[in-house]
């Protein structure tokens, strides 16, 4: 699921916040997928009953990082550091709704 939600989060960024500006769809998916593979390895090493506000607090300061950071990699995009905090925001939105949904899954045993 997150492989499918952080790009598309990452693009709709793209498209509503002008502070956000890849240059290419491209790098905007791009970043969206190393989203959702830190947002992977976040969960398997932080989600866990009571750790609901840890983990999605950890994955909103990763995402700021990363798309911040995305600059370093790709110089042909313009992204403030506000516009980075408006898609760790709109990122951690997404994964607090996707950690009560699989906090939910693990205390009811459907793994």
């Amino acid at each position: 699921m997150k492989l499918l939600v952080s790009p598309v989060l990452v693009v709709l960024a793209d498209a509503l916040f002008p502070e956000v500006n890849y240059a290419n769809l491209y790098q905007s998916v791009g970043g969206g997928f190393v989203l959702a593979i830190a947002g992977f390895f976040l969960d398997r090493a932080i989600l866990a009953p009571g750790s609901l506000w840890l983990a999605t607090a950890s994955d909103l300061i990763a995402g700021f990082l990363i798309v911040y950071g995305s600059v370093v990699f790709l110089p042909d995009a313009r992204i403030s550091p506000i516009g980075a905090g408006f898609v760790a925001i709109l990122y951690g939105v997404a994964e607090y709704l996707q950690h009560t949904w699989l906090l939910r899954a693990i205390r009811s045993g459907n793994e």
